[in-house]
């Protein structure tokens, strides 16, 4: 199974959705991540949160939805969309795509963004344990 977490930017709640996938479903799914406007790192708290849970982000690079090999985009079983008040992007694939709007924590005042980050690093864990349910992964 092929699965792409697709957003804006790439830096935060995409990039968290594939470091949990790839632990969880190790070669079950091959799962990526990629942006249509991708930022120029992945953002540090996410990398923070995500360690937090034993994962790590280092060496993750944001990167754009046609970047991504066509070996994989051309057989695309899933997209997860993960944008909320941001326009998400078009998903320029023919398969099935699951909207997940979380708000992107990097907006949040800066006070409130570790726990910000957190909060959506748990929301994609809930999401991603439906998802694994359903789909018998």
């Amino acid at each position: 199974m092929n699965i792409l977490f697709l957003c804006v930017a790439n830096s935060a709640r995409s990039q968290m959705a594939e470091g949990l996938a790839r632990k969880w479903w190790g070669k079950d799914a091959r799962v990526e991540s990629a942006g249509s406007h991708p930022g120029q790192r992945v953002h540090p708290l996410a990398i923070q949160v995500m360690a937090e849970v034993g994962i790590s982000l280092e060496g993750h690079r944001p990167k754009a939805w046609n970047d991504l090999p066509e070996i994989f985009t051309s057989k695309l079983n899933w997209v997860m969309t993960l944008c909320a008040e941001e326009v998400c992007p078009v998903v320029p694939f023919k398969t099935r795509v699951l909207p997940w709007p979380l708000p992107d924590p990097a907006a949040f005042p800066e006070d409130q963004q570790l726990e910000a980050f957190r909060h959506t690093r748990n929301l994609l864990e809930e999401k991603l344990k439906d998802f694994q349910r359903q789909q018998g992964l």
